[in-house]
C-alpha cells in the first residue's frame, strides 16, 4: 500500500529556508515519479517540482526556479525540497505526490497526473 508522508513544514521570515521531506513507503522513489504541489487557501493546487528518476530529469515551475531543488534519498525512501530565499507569496500547503507509472513527464505540473498523496505540510512566511 503506497503511503506518503511529508514534514518538515512551518513559519519563516521572508529570504529564510526550510526543507521538506516526503517519506515514502509500499514503493521504491528509485523508479517511481515523485512531485511537490502547493495550494493557498482560495487557489488551485499548483505544482511546484517534480523528479522523474527513470527519465533523469527535475522540473520546476518557473516561480521557483533557481530558489527550491527537489532531490531523493534512495537508502531513505525519501525525497525532499529544499526551498531557499523564501518569499510570502510562497505560503501554502505543500503536498508530495507520486505516481508508478511515471509515463509523461510533460503534465508533471497537473495535479491530476499524480496518483498518490500526502496529507501536507504547511509553510507560512512573512515579511
Amino acid at each position: 500500500q503506497v503511503h506518503l508522508v511529508e514534514s518538515g513544514g512551518g513559519s519563516v521570515q521572508a529570504g529564510g529556508s526550510l526543507r521538506l521531506s516526503c517519506a515514502a513507503s509500499g514503493y521504491s522513489v528509485r523508479t517511481a515519479c515523485m512531485g511537490w504541489f502547493r495550494q493557498a487557501p482560495g487557489k488551485d493546487r499548483e505544482g511546484v517540482a517534480a523528479i522523474y528518476p527513470l527519465f533523469g530529469g527535475t522540473y520546476y515551475a518557473d516561480s521557483v526556479k533557481g530558489r527550491f531543488t527537489v532531490s531523493q534519498a534512495n537508502d531513505e525512501n525519501t525525497v525532499y525540497l529544499q526551498m531557499n530565499t523564501l518569499k510570502p507569496e510562497d505560503t501554502a500547503m505543500y503536498f508530495c505526490a507520486a505516481d508508478l507509472r511515471c509515463i509523461d513527464s510533460g503534465s508533471w505540473s497537473l495535479a491530476s497526473a499524480w496518483v498518490y498523496w500526502g496529507q501536507g505540510t504547511q509553510v507560512t512566511v512573512s515579511s
